[in-house]
C-alpha cells in the first residue's frame, strides 16, 4: 500500500522492517465513535470521583484541538472564498448557479426556523426549569444589526485576521476575488499563489482533522465532567427540542427535498456526506470541517468547480442549526423565563433574522452572536444568553452537524436542478473515509461542467 493510495483511516499503523506484518487499520468513523464513548466514560469518572488532574487534562486536550482548528480558520476562509469566486469563471451560467445557491440557502433556513418555532410553541421549553432571570448574565459582547452592517467592512486588513472576524474576512476575500476576475490574465500569478496557499492550508488542516478522535475524548469528557447530567436535566426540554428540531430538518426535510426536488436517493446522500457530518458533530466547527465537506460534496457528483464555490460560501453563511433552529427555540425559551409575551410579529422577526443574518454566525463554534442579534431585534433581555452558555457545547454538536449537512445538500440540489450532477458518482458514493488532498488531486477528474 503506497502513501499515495491510502486514505487517512487506512494508512499503515506500523510495519516492522523486513516483514510483511501490518497492524490492522481502524476506520476513521470507528475512531470517532470510540472517542465519543471514551470521552463520556472519562467525563463520568472525573465528575463522580472528582479527579482534578483528569479534569484539567480533558479540558486541555479539547481546548488544544479547537485552537488548532481555529488557527487555520482566518487564512483558510480568505483563500477558500477568493479561489472559489475565481473558479466560477470555469463554470457556465455562474451567476445563475450562485443566485440559485443563495436562494436555496434561504429557503432551507426558512423551513428550519419554522420547525424551530413550531417545536418551541408546542413544548414550552422555558416552563418548569426552575430558572429565573437572576440566573442569567449579559454576554461580554452582543450582536446588533448596526454592528452587523457596519462590521462587514474592516478598518484595516490585519485586525480581521488577528481578531478572527470571519465576516470581514469574507468581505475582503469577495472583493479580492471579484477584482481578480476583472483583471483577467493579469491576476493569474496571484490566483496560482492563492491556490497553492489554499492547498497548503488544507493539508495542514487535514493533519488536525486526523486528531479528531483524540479531540473528541477531550471535548466530550470535559463537557460531561464540567456540566454533569444534573445541568443537562435542568435544560432537558430545551436540549431535546434542539436535537429533535435538528433531526427533523436533517432526516426529514433534507431527504424530502432530495427525493422531490433533486430526484435523487436520500440514503445515498447520507452515505456520501457522513464523514463530514460526523466530523462536524465532534469539532463543532463548520469552517474546520470545510475541506471534508467539499470532498464529500464532490464525491456526491457535484462538479469540483461549482463545489469549490458553494461549500466555502455555505461554511460561512449556511447555518440551519445555529442560525435558524437554535435562535428560534432560544428566543421562546428566554421569553418564557423572563415572562415576556411574543406575538406573531415577533415570530416573523425571528424568521427574518434567521434567514438574513445567518452570516453573523461565521462558521465558528458557538452561536452566541446570532442569538444576541435575535434577542436585540426582539427586544428580549440579553441576560438570557447567560442562561444558555453552560449548555451550549452540548447543543452545538448537533447544530453544527445540521449546518454541515445543509452545506452539502444545497450544492447537490442546485447541481441536480441544473443538470450538472454526475448521477453515476452520486449513486456510487459510500460512507468510506475521504482521502487526503494530494490523493484526491491524483484521482481522475470528473466531467466538464456544462449547463
Amino acid at each position: 500500500m503506497s502513501a499515495n493510495s491510502a486514505s487517512p483511516a487506512e494508512t499503515e499503523a506500523g510495519k516492522p522492517s523486513g516483514s510483511g506484518f501490518r497492524l490492522p487499520s481502524i476506520p476513521f468513523w470507528i475512531q470517532i465513535v470510540a472517542g465519543l464513548v471514551l470521552g463520556v466514560l472519562l467525563g463520568w469518572i472525573t465528575r463522580s470521583f472528582e479527579i482534578g488532574w483528569l479534569y484539567t487534562t480533558l479540558d486541555q486536550v479539547g481546548h488544544i484541538f479547537v485552537q488548532l482548528l481555529k488557527l487555520a480558520v482566518a487564512p483558510l476562509v480568505f483563500f477558500a472564498i477568493l479561489v472559489s469566486i475565481t473558479n466560477l469563471r470555469k463554470v457556465n451560467n455562474a451567476a445563475r448557479l450562485a443566485t440559485r445557491t443563495l436562494l436555496w440557502f434561504m429557503i432551507t433556513s426558512l423551513i428550519a426556523v419554522a420547525i424551530g418555532l413550531a417545536i418551541g410553541l408546542v413544548t414550552n421549553p422555558g416552563a418548569g426549569t426552575g430558572l429565573t432571570p437572576k440566573d442569567g448574565a449579559k454576554p461580554e459582547s452582543a450582536g446588533s444589526w448596526l454592528d452587523f452592517l457596519t462590521g462587514i467592512i474592516p478598518t484595516d486588513v490585519i485586525t480581521p485576521f488577528t481578531e478572527l472576524n470571519v465576516l470581514q474576512i469574507v468581505f475582503m476575500a469577495a472583493v479580492a476575488g471579484i477584482a481578480a476576475l476583472q483583471l483577467g490574465e493579469k491576476a493569474a500569478p496571484i490566483l496560482s499563489f492563492s491556490e497553492s496557499i489554499l492547498a497548503l492550508l488544507q493539508k495542514a488542516l487535514w493533519w488536525v482533522i486526523r486528531l479528531a478522535p483524540i479531540g473528541t475524548v477531550g471535548l466530550i469528557g470535559y463537557a460531561i465532567a464540567d456540566y454533569g447530567w444534573d445541568l443537562i436535566g435542568k435544560y432537558a426540554t430545551f436540549t431535546a427540542d434542539v436535537y429533535i428540531g435538528c433531526a427533523l430538518v436533517m432526516f426529514g426535510v433534507y431527504p424530502l427535498l432530495l427525493a422531490t426536488v433533486a430526484k435523487v436517493s436520500p440514503l445515498q446522500f447520507f452515505k456520501g456526506a457522513w464523514p463530514a457530518i460526523q466530523l462536524a458533530f465532534v469539532s463543532r466547527s463548520s469552517v474546520g470541517t470545510m475541506p471534508v465537506t467539499q470532498q464529500v460534496t464532490e464525491r456526491l457528483g457535484v462538479p469540483k468547480e461549482y463545489a469549490s464555490f458553494a461549500v466555502p460560501f455555505g461554511a460561512t453563511t449556511k447555518m440551519d442549526g445555529c442560525a435558524a433552529i437554535y435562535p428560534a427555540l432560544a428566543a421562546i425559551f428566554i421569553a418564557q423565563i423572563f415572562d415576556v409575551q411574543l406575538g406573531i410579529g415577533d415570530y416573523i422577526l425571528i424568521a427574518f433574522v434567521s434567514v438574513i443574518g445567518s452570516a453573523a454566525t461565521a462558521g465558528l463554534t458557538g452561536a452566541t452572536v446570532m442569538l444576541t442579534l435575535t434577542l436585540s431585534t426582539l427586544g428580549l433581555p440579553l441576560e438570557g444568553v447567560g442562561l444558555l452558555l453552560a449548555i451550549d457545547p452540548i447543543l452545538d454538536m448537533m447544530r453544527t452537524a445540521t449546518n454541515v449537512a445543509g452545506q452539502a445538500l444545497v450544492p447537490v440540489i442546485v447541481a441536480a436542478r441544473e443538470k450538472i450532477l454526475d448521477h453515476d458518482a452520486y449513486n456510487s458514493a459510500s460512507a468510506s473515509p475521504v482521502v487526503a488532498p494530494e490523493v484526491r488531486d491524483a484521482e481522475p477528474k470528473g466531467v466538464p461542467v456544462t449547463a
